[in-house]
């Protein structure tokens, strides 16, 4: 019945939905206005997502006059109203938490009830015990036990809008950054959108934390968009929590009866086409499906964000029908929330004055400019080195990004993009930003000695400065 109700509820197809695009033979002539200017900043930080929040705390907490402008209602972006609560690794592959600062203040932030993850004492651990447990719970990957725990969203928002208000950052939600204002190639402010129309905030340096790369794009500034096919980092998805579930009984069914198990992915394939596997949330009458990771989507088309709303809960839909019929733990499953946010992996990386690239991690290359450390792909590679020119524009002055949208390679963009990363960007883009205002240096010529220092006194990790190069 359900899956009837399903194919009523969402008749429509999504094909006609992406052929709605634009005529460019019709247009529509705007009449010149004066735009309001609602304040001025020392730094702009535009969108509140992991990045944007860690951007604006950490220019806040070096003195800066410091202005969030968010879209949304709620702080912490695709890691909140994205349900992207599975927090990615923070260890390296000794248990070294090489992602720290605020990364650690927001995490460490959250009640004992928001979160499951390993004890600090099994970071790194390589037993087969608990290896095996916390496999199940998206906590250890190959062989090693990892620091990535599972969170509740709702007290993940409360904990970054604690962190930005405590800075003393302005924060303006329910207003999307929607224009960049440049003169004589320089970042000068940002147009935004609101219920009170059009106005714009002045400042000395903008951070885009807006996932998609808008502010740079519009701006003038140099970007990339290719992908890499073989991958999921470009694929589009509507998550989903659903709760009155079972998730121990769920596993032990995986375990001990893998056969069954087997049969139930083969015949769920056949049902739905394709079927997306449920993950362990923060407590166990709740379970969190990523949704059907959907291709050839743009997160700069609204047609195709359309069609991939529509169609990620057209197929919750069938889920919900096929996992409460044939899944042990899931007979009283229920529907508890769609995300308010679409996942959107990669639209625009920013052409900066220097690139992650995956030949660089793989040989161990060490930047000279480097700001911080992101765990490898692999215990057979050292951490990926993060250079501070891989968050600043090359043809636009005073403008950073931070963020999944920073300059790197589409390989390295495979976990660039990850929650952890963009709280490890956005604090240095923030902590750059500020130190260029206080100085009345542009961003391009702050030496990274002050940067790393401000970085040490929030917190982050850092390993002694290093020259350009492999390791020796």
């Amino acid at each position: 019945m359900a899956g009837r109700r399903a194919q009523l509820l969402f008749a429509a197809p999504c094909d006609r939905m992406r052929a709605m695009k634009p005529d460019p033979t019709n247009v529509y002539h705007e009449p010149a206005r004066d735009i309001p200017i609602y304040r001025r900043a020392g730094v702009l930080v535009a969108g509140g997502g992991p990045a944007g929040c860690a951007a604006a705390t950490a220019a806040a907490r070096c003195g800066a006059d410091v202005a969030l402008v968010e879209r949304f209602g709620h702080l912490g972006g695709l890691a909140t109203g994205g349900l992207v609560i599975w927090i990615d690794r923070m260890t390296d592959w000794d248990g070294q938490r090489v992602i720290a600062g605020f990364a650690a203040d927001v995490i460490d932030r959250l009640p004992k009830e928001a979160l499951i993850g390993p004890p600090e004492a099994a970071w790194g651990s390589r037993a087969p015990e608990l290896n095996a447990y916390w496999q199940e719970r998206a906590a250890a990957w190959r062989g090693v036990v990892t620091w990535s725990p599972t969170v509740d969203p709702e007290y993940l928002k409360l904990a970054h809008l604690d962190l930005v208000l405590e800075s003393k950052a302005n924060l303006l939600l329910h207003a999307w950054a929607v224009e960049a204002i440049v003169e004589d190639q320089r970042m000068r402010g940002v147009v935004f959108e609101s219920k009170e129309g059009r106005q714009a905030i002045l400042a000395e340096v903008v951070v885009d934390a807006t996932g998609d790369g808008d502010i740079f794009a519009r701006a003038g500034a140099g970007f990339d968009t290719d992908i890499d096919e073989t991958t999921i980092h470009h694929r589009m998805n509507v998550a989903w929590l659903w709760c009155g579930v079972d998730m121990e009984r769920w596993i032990q069914f995986k375990q001990d009866d893998p056969q069954a198990y087997a049969g139930f992915l083969e015949k769920g394939r056949e049902a739905l086409e394709w079927i997306e596997r449920p993950h362990v949330a923060w407590r166990n009458d709740v379970a969190l499906f990523m949704g059907p990771k959907l291709s050839g989507y743009s997160p700069l088309s609204v047609a195709d964000l359309t069609a991939v709303e529509i169609e990620s809960r057209r197929r919750m839909l069938a889920h919900l029908d096929y996992f409460r019929r044939t899944a042990p733990g899931f007979e009283k499953a229920w529907i508890m929330l769609s995300a308010p946010q679409i996942g959107t992996r990669h639209a625009r990386r920013l052409a900066g004055l220097k690139r992650i690239c995956q030949a660089d991690w793989k040989s161990g290359l060490r930047h000279a400019d480097e700001i911080g450390l992101s765990p490898s792909l692999s215990p057979n590679l050292v951490s990926v080195s993060i250079p501070l020119g891989s968050l600043v524009a090359r043809e636009v002055d005073n403008l950073l990004a931070a963020g999944r949208n920073i300059s790197c390679d589409p390989q390295s963009h495979l976990f660039m993009r990850e929650i952890p990363q963009c709280w490890l960007t956005g604090q240095a883009a923030g902590v750059a930003a500020a130190l260029a205002v206080r100085s009345g240096q542009r961003v391009k010529d702050v030496p990274v000695e002050a940067v790393r220092a401000e970085l040490r006194r929030q917190g982050a990790f850092l390993l002694p400065p290093a020259r350009e190069g492999p390791p020796a």
